[in-house]
């Protein structure tokens, strides 16, 4: 197994300060008109939020496996049942933010594995706002929520 060596902040040319020094990946599953969201706990950056499961990227890893590893420290789910559909990059010219969308079999199961997440549940899309979500996917969802209708709308 290769180091870790992905942890840490950088300080963005936006202007913000972001985990991940060779940026940072997510997993956006999506089954039946919900996805798969985690309660962060009160502790970590932006804690007491709801997002996707992700961090930081190791200097290794293409955006794919940095989500996939990221999704199952934190929530245990077998990538086996998963169809990855598309990946959208949030480009800070110098540090970005990949979400992989991926589509899940109706076997996949999740579960709050460590202390970083109170619980992991389904969400519907349309009730996704209602949550105090993680302020960066706050402001990508609009966009992701348009890739998943693209994604899943027949045409």
């Amino acid at each position: 197994m290769a180091a870790r060596d992905g942890d840490g902040w950088i300080q963005c040319v936006c202007g913000s300060k972001h985990w991940g020094v060779h940026g940072a990946a997510g997993l956006l599953i999506i089954r039946d008109g919900a996805i798969f969201l985690q309660h962060r706990a009160p502790w970590v950056h932006n804690g007491d939020t709801w997002g996707i499961p992700g961090g930081a990227r190791d200097s290794h890893e293409s955006v794919m496996e940095g989500a996939i590893r990221e999704a199952v420290e934190e929530t245990g789910i077998n990538p086996g049942d998963l169809e990855p559909l598309h990946t959208f990059t949030d480009d800070h010219q110098g540090w970005s933010y990949s979400t992989v969308i991926a589509r899940a079999n109706q076997s996949l199961e999740g579960h709050e594995l460590n202390d970083e997440s109170f619980e992991v549940r389904w969400v519907k899309f349309d009730d996704v706002t209602r949550l105090p979500l993680h302020p960066s996917f706050a402001k990508s969802w609009p966009l992701l929520r348009q890739c998943i209708d693209d994604l899943i709308t027949p045409g």
